[in-house]
């Protein structure tokens, strides 16, 4: 399939946000945020410039000449990431990898990640981070959900460290074929469910011990009301995918829907928060 790339100036994190999150909406399936660009790919079919004109920062860019879109043909995408796609090692435990890569000896997990547009290979500081913290729990016999699972990393990593089952959803057909894939690839069938869904489908389930959400800030304040009644009394939830300066409204959010504050860190400005559900 062909995807066509659409390259919008950096501009200030709010705007960056919104437009990543009005740019989701409209079909939009990864995006990439460099040291002065956010790049968003959509598949061709789905393209048009007027659909870029429904989102107002789009439509403001598009008036100065400063949005530039570029066809990639299919056959030039695997090679494209090869070349652009090294390994990713975290504290010398974790290995996430493609098939393409050489095999690392001695890591205690060994996760394989086919790099196609799903968000998720551990190469961003929210990922990375997210995997760091997994590190740091006791995940044997829980129920977890990735919720947002783009490649699946979460999960998988989950299953690996004794996960009793594992609830893998995404909005996005390309990350929930993605994360089948993976899943499958990593030998990991039997205990994580990928489904297609948004927020609502867990509304309520009240079963999980731990939920993971790597997505952005919007997203995350709007969807806390979903993952929250599903968390079980002293569960654990990780935020991730927002600047450090949007921490605080993290936490007023969560706090107010019964969450209590644990920790956090930060990468080059992204991160990755810990909460708490006390009832």
């Amino acid at each position: 399939m062909d995807y066509y790339q659409v390259v919008c100036p950096d501009l200030s994190d709010t705007e960056n946000e919104i437009l990543i999150a009005e740019l989701s909406e409209l079909g939009f399936e990864s995006f990439e945020e460099t040291e002065d660009a956010i790049l968003a790919y959509i598949p061709a079919n789905k393209f048009s410039k007027k659909l870029l004109e429904e989102v107002g920062i789009c439509k403001k860019l598009l008036k100065k000449g400063l949005l530039k879109t570029n066809l990639i043909p299919d056959q030039n995408w695997n090679a494209l990431w090869e070349s652009n796609y090294p390994p990713v090692i975290i504290r010398n435990t974790i290995y996430v990898h493609a098939p393409f890569h050489e095999e690392k000896p001695g890591m205690k997990y060994n996760i394989l990640v086919k790099p196609k547009m799903a968000f998720g290979t551990a190469h961003h500081e929210t990922t990375f981070q997210i995997l760091e913290m997994m590190l740091d729990e006791d995940l044997k016999g829980k129920e977890i959900l990735d919720m947002g699972c783009g490649t699946g990393v979460f999960a998988i990593l989950a299953a690996m460290m004794g996960a009793k089952h594992v609830d893998a959803v995404d909005n996005d057909p390309w990350a929930y074929n993605n994360s089948r894939e993976n899943v499958e690839l990593n030998n990991k069938n039997s205990i994580i469910d990928v489904y297609l869904a948004d927020a609502s489908w867990i509304k309520f389930q009240n079963k999980y011990d731990v939920i993971f959400a790597n997505i952005n800030k919007n997203i995350l304040l709007r969807d806390m009301p979903f993952y929250v009644p599903s968390l079980k009394s002293s569960g654990l939830i990780f935020f991730s995918g927002f600047y450090e300066r949007d921490l605080e409204d993290i936490k007023n959010k969560a706090i107010s829907l019964g969450l209590e504050y644990v920790k956090h860190q930060t990468k080059n400005d992204w991160v990755a928060a810990k909460f708490v559900k006390m009832e």
